[in-house]
């Protein structure tokens, strides 16, 4: 019998959601008619749906749609995590080239879309980053008969949006940092909003996540230059440049809850996580349980995170994100509606793979956890750590690296996981997030863990661009992750340390490794009557004459670091491991007297010009100097964008500008000359 139904109840009998049915129809790909202002749609056009959702993926009698082709939308190594989880759930997984001919960008629905229906996909997995938090994403691969991995759209436009979550927090009863999430996004009323709220306060995109956008603002006279920076940077990491304001909760600690959902209502939280440890507002270090959440704020955490999934329908992995202050004040962030970075803890002590329970419930199938089983498998599961190991310089204000990878190594052990995204000769560009890998130890107990993941570290290895390797270190040794006393802010007051320049020297055996490494075979310069040879080394920093030590007859000269010799154009470079950090070694350019003076002038300041250089690859976004202008010491000079991040290059000294030969638009190479700078 021919019915008509209105697109709730087509949605319903389809399995889908109201608002795919909606856009089909505006589609014209489900016929439907008006009736009294309203679409009806035609019960028998259901089934000419139903088959072209069957050319995709079938619908058993259950409800559940078996995923065969898991499309991957995403790359690094979230790509070979979900890969991981997928092949051995008997799924054929496909990962679009990102660079090269064929490229798909991530970030172009249409494109992904259009990938994985080429791919006869039957399935989307977002992994974290790009369009995981896209709400008209998921839209759009549901439009298509694909099945979507990950919640509805509504949830994503509900919890994605900060402001909109913040709101919903409030009607719940969820206390909220006081801040403004309205949508007016004029100018003048941000400026009365900070007023209201308060200085320091917090601008923060409101779309997003990852500490991507987020400005700390404690004057007025700073407002506007935060909300532009974090406009560009949020429009650039997620196509929306909407703010919000907050006020900054100083010394708290950042924990947040994981919670899992299918599509029959059912749900469970599988715990905290503490990820305390940050730098610039985005993770570095994170464990569970967290050592610092009693029982009673342990149960307010996760009776609000359930109590907001429960709200918008959550279907899938999500997480509720919260701070909690040293007067067990806890106030709601917001919820990030994808897998997180730091989910192996979670794994790890639960037991439960989050990638095969996201895919189960995308398949339809009912969660097969109970919030008992959940709670007994974390109160005997021990405690996890993961550090997230990036191509940056921790000792450059962490700005972001790029380079090959010369050598590589991997620890392994007991309670040790490693989820990587490079190999040895990957090239690793500006154009994406500078994450590598995450190393990750699990133990009995806080102890047992933070020792494996210091050996762990220790048995790292990556050679050929700078990592944050020789700060993770230091970091699992601080006293303050030692004893678990890290908070949100915490790291900006004990990095560095006051040794750091002692400890960050090249020792001996370093230089003797290189020069021994670049020294031509059967090399004799430098030679001295009755004395070894001498070889001329640079480093980025500095120029050193090393004395080649020579073995003792019959026995070979042993070299104590890891060391990896690359060509750099025409120049062999030696990377040499110092206590984890990867140093680029050069034989030594004869001298002239031009490198000579801007070695003298860059040294003292002699009086001469300084030149302001790139400190990495990117694209300048703004220019904040004049010739002629008046500048001081940090002032910036411009604005460059690396990595989805922006970076203010700022002068170096007091003085005048000289020259500007950096114009916005322009693309640099690291080491170019932005600006030079009189004193």
């Amino acid at each position: 019998m021919r019915e008509e139904l209105s697109p709730s109840e087509a949605a319903r009998r389809l399995g889908s959601t109201t608002r795919s049915v909606q856009r089909w129809i505006a589609l014209g790909k489900l016929p439907a008619r008006r009736v009294g202002g309203r679409w009806r749609v035609a019960s028998d056009a259901l089934d000419a749906v139903t088959a072209d959702a069957a050319a995709v993926g079938a619908t058993r009698s259950d409800g559940v749609r078996a995923i065969r082709r898991v499309f991957v939308a995403n790359r690094g190594e979230v790509a070979r995590r979900i890969r991981r989880t997928a092949e051995r759930l008997a799924m054929e997984v496909i990962e679009p080239a990102t660079e090269g001919p064929g490229a798909v960008d991530l970030l172009d629905i249409e494109a992904v879309v259009a990938a994985a229906r080429a791919a006869s996909a039957d399935a989307i997995h977002p992994g974290f980053g790009f369009l995981a938090e896209n709400a008209g994403f998921a839209e759009a691969v549901e439009s298509a008969w694909i099945t979507w991995v990950g919640p509805p759209a509504s949830a994503i436009r509900t919890m994605g949006d900060k402001g909109a979550a913040r709101r919903l927090a409030v009607k719940l009863g969820v206390p909220v940092i006081p801040g403004y999430d309205d949508d007016d996004q004029s100018e003048a009323a941000l400026r009365r909003a900070a007023r209201r709220v308060g200085y320091p306060l917090l601008v923060k995109p409101a779309a997003g996540g990852g500490g991507k956008g987020m400005r700390v603002v404690r004057e007025p006279v700073r407002l506007a230059d935060a909300i532009a920076s974090a406009r560009r940077e949020a429009s650039a990491a997620f196509g929306d440049d909407r703010v919000i304001l907050e006020r900054l909760v100083e010394g708290a600690r950042h924990v947040e809850v994981q919670v899992l959902f299918d599509a029959h209502g059912a749900g469970v939280h599988l715990g905290e996580r503490d990820c305390s440890t940050q730098r610039r507002h985005q993770k570095v270090l994170e464990e569970t349980p967290s050592p610092a959440v009693p029982p009673s704020i342990r149960r307010r955490l996760t009776s609000y995170a359930v109590q907001l999934a429960s709200a918008v329908g959550y279907r899938g992995a999500g997480t509720c994100e919260f701070l909690v202050t040293n007067r067990r004040e806890v106030f709601f962030l917001e919820m990030n509606t994808r897998l997180q970075v730091e989910h192996p803890v979670t794994e790890l002590v639960t037991g439960i793979d989050l990638v095969e329970q996201q895919l189960r419930v995308a398949e339809g199938r009912q969660l097969e956890l109970e919030q008992d089983t959940v709670d007994a498998s974390l109160a005997r599961g021990g405690h996890a750590i993961e550090v997230r190991l990036y191509a940056e310089d921790a000792e450059d204000d962490f700005l972001p690296a790029t380079g090959r990878v010369e050598r590589l190594a991997w620890p392994a052990g007991a309670g040790v996981r490693v989820d990587a995204g490079i190999d040895e000769g990957s090239i690793v560009g500006p154009r994406f997030d500078p994450m590598l890998a995450k190393i990750v130890a699990h133990g009995a107990d806080r102890t047992e863990a933070l020792d494996r993941l210091t050996a762990a570290l220790d048995d790292t290895l990556v050679l050929g661009l700078t990592t944050n390797l020789r700060f993770l270190r230091w970091l699992v040794r601080a006293p303050a992750v030692r004893d678990g006393q890290m908070r949100i802010d915490t790291l900006e007051r004990i990095w560095p340390p006051d040794d750091w320049a002692v400890r960050a020297t090249i020792p001996d055996e370093a230089w003797q490794a290189a020069g021994r490494a670049l020294a031509p075979a059967g090399w004799l310069g430098g030679w001295r009557l009755n004395g070894p040879p001498r070889v001329r080394l640079a480093t980025d920093a500095a120029d050193r004459t090393v004395t080649l030590a020579l073995p003792a007859p019959g026995r070979a000269v042993q070299t104590v670091p890891a060391i990896a010799v690359a060509g750099d154009g025409d120049v062999e470079v030696a990377h040499v491991d110092v206590a984890g950090r990867s140093v680029p070694i050069r034989l030594a350019a004869a001298p002239d007297i031009d490198r000579a003076a801007r070695a003298a002038a860059s040294a003292h300041h002699g009086g001469g010009p300084v030149e302001i250089v790139a400190p990495m690859p990117g694209a300048i976004l703004a220019v904040h100097a004049a010739v002629g202008q008046a500048v001081d010491a940090t002032d910036p000079i411009v604005t460059l964008e690396a990595m989805k991040m922006e970076h203010a290059v700022p002068a170096s000294i007091g003085g005048r500008v000289a020259e500007v030969r950096a114009r916005a638009g322009d693309q640099v190479a690291r080491g170019d000359v932005l600006a030079v700078v009189e004193p």
